[in-house]
C-alpha cells in the first residue's frame, strides 16, 4: 500500500488534520499536501510522522496504545 494512504489512515485513526501533523513535524501544510499527493516521504519523515501520532513506524504503523497495525 502507498505510504500516503497509510499516513491518511493514521491521521483518521488519530483524528488529526494534515495541517496539525505538518506543524508537529515542522513542515508547511502545503509541503505536507504535496508529499501526500506525490507519495513522497523519506524514512525520517515517516518516523517523525509516527512519533507525532504516538505510533511506531517499521515499514508499517503500529499504534502504541492499542497495538493495531496500519498497513
Amino acid at each position: 500500500m502507498a505510504m500516503a494512504k497509510l499516513v491518511n489512515i493514521l491521521l483518521t485513526e488519530r483524528g488529526m488534520k494534515k495541517k496539525e501533523l505538518a506543524e508537529k513535524i515542522g513542515i508547511s501544510s502545503s509541503n505536507m499536501s504535496g508529499k501526500l499527493r506525490r507519495d513522497n516521504f523519506s524514512e525520517k519523515e515517516l518516523t517523525d510522522i509516527a512519533n507525532a501520532c504516538d505510533a511506531t513506524f517499521t515499514g508499517i504503523f503500529t499504534l502504541n496504545d492499542t497495538g493495531k497495525e496500519i498497513k
